[in-house]
């Protein structure tokens, strides 16, 4: 019984709401300075977890879990998660072809307060009701079901039928972040006036303003938005509009002109920041919803190199004469 008293003590200090046994609070984790007085939020972080985003219909409508089911809860995730096992034929061989070595050990954990999903908001753990789609949304979406499909048949037409993460424009790096099952580590530098984000997965980084400056018109778009942040006491909030028209490459299929995006940055401990985001857009979802992710320190001794993504630099010239090929012979999607 201690133990499990000290293990929810732990986890309700990292997320900075917890109030002594006696009742009283504890003293406030007070983030270091910059020189120039910003609250410093630089070093290497990682957010890998096992905890999905959304809550699993296997807990129910339990927000946190106790010890044991905690204990439970990660043992079948991690069983999920897995690349080394090799049941389930075939199609489960080849996508496991990268086993464990490849990927981050850390994201088989839950999150240290035992939550059951990512999103806090909406209570339900779950991605709100989507919205009725306008017929231009979805008549976009259909041409890139599409390409898609013509892509996996082995049949593009041409190079536009590979998505935008495969030609390695964007991928991860477009925010809000999400852990995956690799490179999940995230650089941030700061200087006065400036905030920067340098994701592990691919080559993008978010030079982010913190002086006070308007967001640029919006008729100009960018890959990763148009970023803007300011302090909230030990608070980065960032601000993220005007998104690239192609909503084939933003979060959950968002509407780049209506798309925007809310993160705010705590450190919450020596090793530890407390990475939220809010997401709205009324053309996706009914309403606005919110996920917190941990940020853990990574070793300073653990380098982060640099990821040079190349998935078909080289081989889309094979992608489209097999298609040639296969057509001569008379395939189709």
């Amino acid at each position: 019984m201690r133990n499990r008293y000290f293990a929810l003590l732990v986890v309700v200090v990292a997320l900075g709401l917890v109030t002594t046994a006696s009742g009283q609070a504890p003293k406030k984790y007070n983030a270091p300075k910059t020189p120039w007085g910003d609250p410093d939020l630089q070093g290497v972080w990682n957010d890998a977890t096992s905890t999905p985003l959304q809550r699993p219909a296997t807990v129910g409508e339990k927000d946190v879990l106790s010890d044991e089911e905690a204990e439970e809860f990660q043992k079948s995730l991690a069983h999920d998660l897995t690349r080394d096992r090799r049941d389930g034929g075939n199609a489960a061989d080849v996508n496991r072809a990268y086993n464990e070595h490849w990927m981050d050990a850390r994201r088989l954990k839950i999150t240290a307060d035992r939550r059951t999903s990512l999103i806090v908001d909406p209570v339900d753990g779950r991605i709100p009701t989507l919205a009725t789609l306008p017929p231009e949304r979805q008549k976009v979406r259909a041409a890139r079901a599409e390409r898609a499909a013509r892509f996996a048949a082995g049949l593009p037409d041409d190079f536009t039928d590979m998505s935008w993460p495969v030609r390695c424009v964007v991928r991860t790096d477009v925010p809000p972040y999400l852990p995956t099952i690799y490179n999940n580590n995230f650089q941030i530098f700061q200087s006065p006036g400036y905030v920067t984000i340098a994701p592990e997965m691919i080559h993008s980084a978010r030079i982010i303003p913190v002086d006070g400056r308007p967001h640029l018109h919006k008729n100009l778009r960018q890959w990763l938005g148009d970023t803007h942040g300011h302090w909230e006491g030990a608070t980065l909030v960032v601000e993220t509009t005007n998104f690239k028209a192609e909503e084939g490459v933003l979060f959950q299929g968002a509407n780049p002109a209506t798309f925007t995006i809310t993160e705010r940055f705590t450190r919450v401990a020596p090793d530890a920041i407390n990475y939220e985001f809010t997401v709205a857009d009324p053309t996706t979802w009914a309403r606005p919803w919110t996920a917190l992710i941990p940020w853990n320190k990574v070793d300073p001794g653990e380098q982060m190199f640099e990821y040079g993504c190349h998935e078909d630099n080289f081989d889309i010239v094979h992608f489209l004469t097999g298609a040639r090929l296969r057509e001569k012979n008379g395939e189709t999607v």
